[in-house]
């Protein structure tokens, strides 16, 4: 068969200028385990130790009631904790961190952005968890972040207008060390109401062999009508210690979940369903677009996936690529239908 992806390209670099800035409150991360993921009581310096840094996942959804604020531009920040807030971006990004550490994003409502929902810049142990991201270019985007703990974790995303290199629910670019993760997201794109490119994508970062980057138990649902767009891409121009596991994606674009490139890099036990449309293609696929693949996993996924023939189509092996450790349990052809998930599943506003 013939398969085409377009490996999305590293977004240009745009530096903002700081814009107002309304009040946020100001804790140390010790103070703030029931916030979300990041707890460094054992060290709160740029250095802490990664061997104290604890992740608590729960289930809370987003505050309920937020204070209006403008956009967020901070530099050299360290410490501090922005909740429950509204902020409409306009043109710039909603929140903006620049070499900033020891942050906490919870809580907020970020919307109606031509650019970014969250933009990170050469930042490290920042944890975003539980804000509403809609109608913004990319829900969180972490750009140049190679010292670790990057932890986007129970947000709910709605809506990603693109254009690309935008569009994702999350991106990660040159993202790298320990500790990095996104788990237990929700997102959905409406058709005609978006214009999604990969939902979660990770571009030339790289995890390590002991503290892989995780992608796990997050939901996707909807896609399209990108041609090359997806669900959860691994390895695009590269990377290492990738894992996206858990995850549940109903009709996510032109793909489900993907190894383009890279070393060490694994799919294991996801759900994929896809029903046939103008842009489908496939369901999974290891195939080396960009960066040659080695020692991938590819095990205990479940998929049934069509293309937009009305074939089915669940999986891909390119040729010459040596076959992923266990590619024989998967079950292509699994009996799911789009009701794995709920037709809605975004439950803030």
């Amino acid at each position: 068969m013939t398969f085409k992806k377009i490996a999305l390209k590293n977004a240009m670099r745009i530096l903002f200028t700081s814009v107002s800035l309304l009040t946020f409150s100001l804790s140390s991360c010790t103070k703030n385990s029931d916030a979300g993921i990041i707890n460094t009581a054992a060290d709160s310096s740029a250095n802490a130790s990664a061997a104290a840094i604890k992740t608590r996942i729960n289930t809370a959804s987003a505050a309920a009631v937020y204070t209006t604020s403008g956009v967020i531009s901070l530099s050299n920040v360290h410490d501090i904790t922005i909740s429950g807030k509204s902020i409409a971006g306009g043109s710039a990004p909603c929140i903006y961190l620049n070499n900033c550490y020891n942050i906490i994003i919870t809580g907020n409502k970020l919307y109606n952005s031509t650019d970014v929902g969250i933009h990170l810049l050469q930042c490290h142990n920042i944890s975003i968890t539980k804000n509403y991201i809609t109608n913004v270019s990319t829900g969180v985007y972490a750009d140049h972040c190679p010292g670790g703990i990057i932890q986007v974790h129970h947000n709910q995303f709605l809506n990603m207008q693109g254009p690309m290199p935008r569009g994702q629910f999350v991106q990660f670019d040159n993202v790298g060390g320990r500790y990095n993760s996104i788990g237990g997201n929700v997102g959905e794109n409406i058709m005609g109401q978006s214009q999604p490119i990969d939902a979660i994508s990770l571009y030339q970062s790289s995890g390590t062999a002991s503290s892989p980057i995780t992608i796990n138990n997050n939901q996707i649902l909807g896609g399209g009508p990108s041609s090359t767009g997806g669900g959860i891409m691994l390895g695009d121009g590269g990377g290492s210690y990738l894992s996206a596991s858990g995850n549940t994606l109903v009709n996510p674009g032109q793909y489900g979940i993907a190894i383009a490139g890279g070393s060490n890099n694994s799919i294991i036990n996801n759900t994929i369903y896809g029903k046939a449309q103008s842009f489908t293609n496939i369901g999974l696929y290891v195939d080396p677009i960009g960066a040659a693949i080695s020692n991938a996993t590819v095990s205990g996924n479940k998929v049934l996936f069509y293309n937009s023939s009305g074939v089915q189509n669940d999986a891909w092996l390119a040729p010459g690529v040596a076959t992923p450790a266990g590619w024989s349990t998967n079950l292509f052809g699994a009996p799911l239908s789009a009701s794995i998930l709920p037709a809605n599943i975004i439950t803030d506003n």
